[in-house]
């Protein structure tokens, strides 16, 4: 499974639902050994909470963005603004 190897934090929230969607393909098939479906689901976690951390910053940027009186977005605020 090389590509088991792949860092996680740096794969892109596309890459990482792949891998993530492989993971659960090959557990749902139950032709995995015992100790290779521990592993598998340990990335598998992994693999989810990466994605979720990349939507949650998604939903955050999202919700930074400022809308004007009639409710129109006008322009954005960085993330990190008070």
């Amino acid at each position: 499974m090389a590509e088991d190897k792949t860092d996680i934090s740096a794969m892109s929230f596309e890459d990482a639902l792949r891998a993530l969607e492989d993971v659960v393909r090959k557990l749902e098939g139950g032709e995995v050994p015992l100790d290779e479906s521990i592993t598998l689901y340990e990335r598998g976690e992994k693999l989810r909470a990466h994605c979720q951390k990349r939507l949650d910053s998604a939903q955050a940027r999202i919700d930074k963005i400022v809308t004007d009186a009639q409710g129109r977005a006008s322009g954005t605020v960085p993330l990190d603004a008070n």
